[in-house]
């Protein structure tokens, strides 16, 4: 009996920081992609030495390093969609930001999620002060950001919003920028429902909503749910759905953390509920 050929899954590149404690970053990032069948690569941007307490150290990766990174994967695999985490430095955003054009070169459809990362959810900050100008210069190659409460005000130079319709002016105040799509994300909010808000062109926002789930362990949800979106956007006919079936994958990797069981602060998702 013949059978027809499997699919080969699809490929994503996170390029992020190194999270010691494997939680956030590149760790999270190519755990997401493998939970929710794609094959992940990796490009390093800097090395943190961190727990679920907090953050004791930061080194960058030479940007000569980041690019020769680049370099291999670029000219030996193909790439069907990139995350973009955290950067450091200005000077690694302006590098990542070049690599970025030279992809879309390639192939004009890519795409492209930046999840906008500042702080860690220890409160550490990871962003050096005069980064965030650069951060905001790299929005244009976005095909979707995924800033949090405080990311969104940070970037914008605003306070943070507190209610529905602040969420969605700040929103269509990053797209703006140049990002083609904006999901601002309430986790950081208050009430019983965890609400996000997709804004696409001119379309109408869409609000996303999910029970807000009693947990300290939210380490890495920002990077996991940026990378789940990078991971199903391949295999998903929108971004709509892709956003959707994330943020639903992520409320359950939430809700499941506590059997992991792992460190003395903020612990990590379950990015394997499903499988183990």
């Amino acid at each position: 009996m013949l059978t027809a050929p499997r699919q080969a899954p699809p490929v994503v590149l996170t390029i992020a920081g190194s999270d010691s404690s494997g939680g956030a970053g590149i760790q999270a990032d190519l755990k997401s992609f493998a939970a929710l069948g794609a094959y992940g690569l990796s490009v390093i941007v800097a090395l943190t030495a961190q727990s679920t307490r907090g953050v004791s150290g930061i080194w960058p990766v030479p940007v000569e390093f980041v690019n020769q990174q680049f370099d291999a994967v670029f000219t030996d695999i193909r790439i069907d969609a990139v995350k973009v985490g955290m950067l450091a430095s200005a000077e690694l955003a302006e590098a990542v930001a070049a690599q970025l054009d030279r992809l879309r070169a390639a192939s004009s459809e890519l795409p492209i999620v930046i999840d906008p990362v500042m702080v860690a959810t220890s409160g550490s900050q990871l962003l050096a002060d005069d980064a965030v100008a650069a951060l905001r210069r790299i929005l244009p190659r976005a095909s979707l950001i995924t800033p949090n409460l405080p990311e969104a005000a940070a970037l914008l130079g605003t306070t943070v919003a507190d209610d529905l319709d602040a969420m969605v002016e700040q929103a269509r105040q990053l797209r703006a920028l140049g990002a083609e799509r904006v999901l601002l994300k309430g986790g950081h909010g208050t009430g019983e429902q965890s609400l996000d808000v997709l804004v696409e062109f001119d379309a109408e926002p869409v609000v996303l909503a999910a029970p807000r789930i009693a947990t300290a362990n939210t380490h890495g949800t920002g990077c996991s749910l940026s990378s789940a979106i990078a991971a199903l956007r391949p295999q998903r006919d929108s971004w709509r759905a892709a956003v959707g079936e994330a943020k639903h994958w992520l409320t359950g990797a939430i809700a499941r953390a506590g059997e992991l069981q792992l460190g003395h602060g903020p612990g990590p998702v379950h990015h394997f509920y499903r499988n183990w």
